[in-house]
């Protein structure tokens, strides 16, 4: 089947106020409202069909770029400014290729583009990963076909080209092999500031929006049985909090897993060490160490990448998220001890599918060993609807069988938004949605989360979004060609 080529012909962008039903404090921030920026694009093929595609992601601040010399505000600008460049690259009618085609020609150019403009590499990821979200998503449109379909067949035209380590690995054979899941776990996200036992909620700080609030009510109203722990980096607190989590998992969930989040909170790998040797030796910790499948990015990205963990790759399995800014970083990892990544849409699509591909390769070559290599799927307050669809066939894609989630927890269930939006998405996603007063909140039952309503054309999104109910960004951010809708 020859190539499906196509030129990308406008962008626009729009945005939404979110505001969270309760704080999120994740390292340096906490976090109780920010916009939500929505991508579409429309593309043209050379027998002159067309179609538009959409993406949609939160622009979380003190993430991308941790530095306390921003505000959040800056933070938003910054991430802005990284959609804009990349949608300035993309929009190029003379330009005709296939999709990875485009991201393969732009991405090297943008990551240097936004290091000129004093922006890190996540922030340039999550500029890019927005345009080839929203292009996937017009491909599938104009085939008729799922992400899912589109994936399997490479319909993306997916190769080596930006990751030459994969060179000589069947990628499209091993992308045929990728099964989409009907369901996935949740992975419940336990926040720095999330109240553990009901009783240690204040009367004046209830929200009373009938939803749960503290880990032991969560756990009850969802049936959790997974688990993704927040840590600050004070070893004597976090030895604390930590005995207080145990004591409500094992009374109130009995069987369970989880990982662990270092939040960058470590100065080095012996630091980590020496704290998991102190949660190691705690009685009130035995199980829940024993439950620990993966200990995620502990140490700064600044250091992380630039001393092996030594031991402690050894005795328990490490990962990068916040070090993940760009396509070589997993294999430099690798080289150091680590043995997995995170995927997160906001990193994009190809660099998730790119990094599930050195998964295998690298288990194939360690003998087939289970789990030797590994990648998780990781949230940053995907709210319902767009970015959540995608987000979870993401995941899905990728062959990950529980997730983490926290923007159903703190995010306030598409609040806000217009009546006919929230009960067209649930009455085409009424496994994942239901319906709570004026909210649309995520269907999770016994710790799972239905996902067969995904296998939509498209890429995991049948309901487009009322674009004129949002603010459309001023048109001074844009470049010489940009153009808006």
């Amino acid at each position: 089947m020859p190539d499906f080529r196509f030129c990308v012909d406008e962008v626009s962008l729009f945005e939404r106020p979110v505001k969270f039903r309760m704080p999120f404090r994740y390292g340096i921030v906490t976090l109780e409202a920010a916009p939500e920026v929505y991508v579409r694009v429309r593309i043209s093929t050379a027998d002159g069909a067309t179609a538009e595609g959409i993406s949609a992601d939160l622009l979380a601040p003190k993430w991308f770029d941790k530095s306390t010399d921003f505000t959040n505000e800056q933070n938003f600008e910054q991430l802005r400014k990284s959609v804009l460049m990349a949608a300035d690259r993309y929009v190029d009618p003379a330009r005709i290729d296939t999709a990875f085609g485009h991201h393969a020609a732009h991405e090297e150019a943008h990551h240097a583009a936004c290091v000129a403009c004093d922006l890190p590499g996540l922030v340039a990821s999550f500029g890019i990963a927005q345009i080839d979200r929203a292009i996937l998503d017009a491909c599938c449109r104009v085939r008729g076909i799922s992400v899912f379909d589109a994936i399997r067949t490479n319909l993306p035209a997916i190769t080596a080209a930006t990751a030459p380590d994969l060179d000589g690995f069947d990628i499209a054979q091993f992308l045929s092999t990728l099964t989409p899941k009907e369901s996935i776990d949740i992975r419940h996200t336990v926040g720095l500031t999330d109240a553990i036992w009901e009783s240690d909620i204040a009367d004046e700080d209830r929200i009373g929006d009938g939803l749960p609030q503290s880990l032991e009510a969560n756990c009850k109203f969802y049936g959790l049985r997974s688990f993704k722990i927040k840590l600050c980096g004070d070893a004597e607190a976090d030895i604390a909090r930590l005995a207080q989590i145990a004591e409500v998992l094992e009374t109130q969930v009995g069987d369970y897993f989880c990982t662990l989040d270092g939040n960058e909170q470590f100065e080095d790998a012996k630091q980590f060490l020496e704290f998991w040797h102190t949660v190691l030796g705690d009685p009130q910790l035995e199980k829940l160490a024993r439950s620990v499948q993966i200990v995620e990015q502990p140490i700064n990205r600044l250091k992380a990448l630039e001393a092996p963990l030594g031991v402690l790759g050894d005795l328990v399995p490490v990962e990068i998220d916040e070090s993940d800014a760009d396509i070589d970083a997993f294999p430099k990892a690798i080289a150091l001890g680590y043995r997995g990544v995170s995927s997160k849409s906001c990193k994009g699509i190809y660099r998730s599918l790119l990094n599930r591909a050195r998964v295998e390769m690298l288990n194939q070559g360690a003998g087939g060993e289970a789990g030797a290599y590994f990648m998780s799927a990781e949230d940053l307050s995907t709210q319902a609807g767009v970015a959540l669809q995608q987000d979870l066939s993401l995941a899905s894609l990728i062959g990950c069988t529980h997730i983490e989630r926290n923007g159903h927890q703190y995010g306030d269930g598409l609040s806000g938004i217009s009546a006919p939006w929230r009960k067209a998405l649930q009455a085409a996603h009424p496994d994942m949605y239901v319906e709570q007063g004026e909210r649309l909140c995520l269907d999770i039952r016994k710790g799972k989360i239905d996902l067969r309503s995904l296998q939509v054309q498209g890429f995991g999104v049948l309901v487009s979004p009322p674009f004129d109910d949002m603010r459309c960004l001023a048109p001074n951010f844009s470049a010489s060609n940009f153009r808006f809708l």
